[in-house]
C-alpha cells in the first residue's frame, strides 16, 4: 500500500493504488452506466415488470390479452409496452391486425429467472 497521497486529489490518507487500479479496471465506464441506469429505470415500474413476468410465462400476448391478465386497461398495457419495446426488451409480431408481444430474442434470461426473483424475496414483507 503507497503511503503518499495523490497530488491535487484531495486525498490525505495512505492509498492503496493496486486496489485502485484494480477497481478502476472492473468498473463499466459512465457511459455504459448511464445505459444500464436507463434500462433499470424502465423496469423500474411495477405495471412494466408484470408484462415481462407475463410474456415469459405465455411465449407471447397482444395488447387486450395482457390486459386481461393483468386487470390493467388497454391503454395502460399499451403505453408500458411502448416503453419496453423501446428500450429494446420486447418485441412484436403482426399477425393481421393483431400484434403480438413477447420478450426480445436476447432479453437475458438470468435477470428475470434468478435476478428479478429473488429481488421479489428479499423484499417480501415477513422477512
Amino acid at each position: 500500500m503507497s503511503t503518499t497521497s495523490v497530488e491535487g486529489s484531495g486525498h490525505q490518507h495512505p492509498i492503496d493504488a493496486a486496489a485502485v487500479a484494480q477497481a478502476r479496471g472492473a468498473v463499466p465506464s459512465a457511459d455504459e452506466t448511464a445505459r444500464l441506469a436507463g434500462l433499470l429505470s424502465v423496469m423500474a415500474d411495477p405495471l412494466r415488470l408484470r408484462i415481462v413476468f407475463a410474456l415469459d410465462e405465455t411465449e407471447e400476448l397482444c395488447v387486450g390479452d395482457l390486459a386481461l391478465a393483468l386487470d390493467v386497461s388497454e391503454d395502460a398495457a399499451g403505453y408500458a409496452l411502448r416503453l419496453l419495446r423501446a428500450a429494446g426488451l420486447v418485441a412484436t409480431r403482426k399477425e393481421g391486425r393483431v400484434v403480438y408481444n413477447r420478450l426480445a430474442p436476447d432479453f437475458p434470461e438470468p435477470l428475470l429467472h434468478y435476478c428479478l426473483r429473488e429481488l421479489i424475496k428479499i423484499t417480501a414483507s415477513d422477512r
